[in-house]
């Protein structure tokens, strides 16, 4: 048997990390501002994060939700705390996908109506519902087309009230930056609007903060620096630092019932030990703040550099419009100067590092980037 032939794959093989380094077998160093999509949250191997999750491999790696589980209530309660979200509900899956699924079903089961409104450019996921509301018709089959998805432009009040008062709709769905799109913001101002109208019809605001939200841009969730509370957030990539998690965070006023939602292997006990280590290591480090301070100093630097076309993002959420290719560009930056970024789009260069980079990697970066578009 061969592998199913789906990725386009650097000719790199990272065998093991350390903060943010990977490494491949021959010792080579890589310095990793990509973070596998966003997953990396705390640097690679953080100590804190190996030795809770060794810990409870050797007492207990799962068990399923028919049985109490401690962990779980002791993350909600950490999670509740830290991101300020301490009257919501948790419900605990496996990805990103899965953590939008349950949501769109969420909003669905409380209106009683099918229909979602999302946003052009939009990524969900690519399980059923998820990549039915993404917009990427290359990615969706047939079977996933459905007439309960419509899209509209993002920051565009007048058509999201236009096809919300038609009374069809359950909810309306974000990201709380577009992440695979290359890194485009809601303006603060229409997040506000939108809260107000989607109250006003009745439909619940599902904020999708899979790669914008944890800390990277400098509050715990994108959304909040435009001072909303959707009704449902959905969060996964750097919950767990790797290990596969995701989230939805439910407002009080969503009525649970007996198996509405489930799952096997969500908020197993060492996806839980694995997230709360995360949410430790956020705590005693200041990385929110941290990821804060070094995005607007990467921001800051980065729109010195004149050959830029446009920087885009918040925190550690940075796209960066480069001249010509940016798949060329990650390529170089790889090859020659060993540093890992990702892409979104023909000319952009994506920057997703943990919250744990320094001003000494961010410099490193600058650096190398520099040197390549002056050449």
């Amino acid at each position: 048997m061969k592998l199913f032939d789906v990725y386009s794959l650097y000719d790199i093989e990272p065998v093991r990390g350390s903060g943010n380094y990977v490494y491949t077998a021959d010792g080579t160093e890589y310095l990793d501002l990509y973070g596998g999509h966003a997953v990396i949250s705390v640097g690679h191997a953080h100590p804190h994060y190996v030795k809770a999750v060794s810990e409870q491999v050797a007492k207990l790696g799962f068990y399923s939700n028919s049985v109490e589980n401690s962990l779980q209530e002791r993350f909600a309660e950490q999670l509740g705390r830290i991101s300020g979200y301490e009257d919501y509900s948790l419900f605990l899956c496996n990805s990103g996908a899965e953590a939008n699924e349950n949501a769109i079903k969420l909003a669905s089961f409380h209106s009683g109506k099918a229909k979602v409104l999302a946003f052009e450019k939009a990524f969900h996921g690519r399980t059923s519902g998820a990549v039915a509301a993404t917009d990427n018709p290359k990615i969706v089959a047939p079977f996933n087309r459905t007439p309960n998805v419509e899209f509209v432009p993002l920051n565009d009040i007048v058509a999201v009230e236009e096809r919300l008062r038609t009374g069809e709709f359950c909810a309306v769905l974000i990201e709380g930056i577009q992440g695979v799109a290359g890194i485009h913001c809601p303006e603060n101002d229409f997040l506000k609007q939108l809260r107000e109208l989607t109250r006003q019809c009745g439909v619940s605001l599902i904020l999708d903060e899979i790669q914008s939200g944890y800390g990277r841009t400098g509050d715990f969730f994108a959304h909040q620096y435009a001072g909303i509370r959707p009704d449902i957030i959905t969060s996964a990539k750097g919950i767990a630092n790797g290990f596969p998690m995701g989230a939805v965070l439910i407002a009080p006023h969503f009525e649970a019932t007996k198996g509405m939602l489930g799952t096997t292997f969500g908020g197993n006990h060492l996806a839980c030990a694995a997230a709360t280590a995360v949410l430790d290591i956020f705590e005693a480090e200041g990385l929110v703040e941290n990821a804060r301070k070094m995005g607007a100093y990467l921001i800051e630097e980065l729109g010195k550099i004149p050959q830029l076309k446009e920087v885009r993002g918040r925190g550690l959420m940075i796209g960066v419009e480069i001249e010509g290719s940016g798949a060329e560009m990650r390529k170089r930056l790889l090859k020659e100067y060993h540093i890992f970024t990702g892409g979104a789009g023909a000319s952009t260069v994506r920057l997703l590092p943990a919250l744990t980079i320094t001003r000494k990697e961010a410099d490193r970066f600058l650096d190398a980037f520099r040197k390549l578009l002056n050449e």
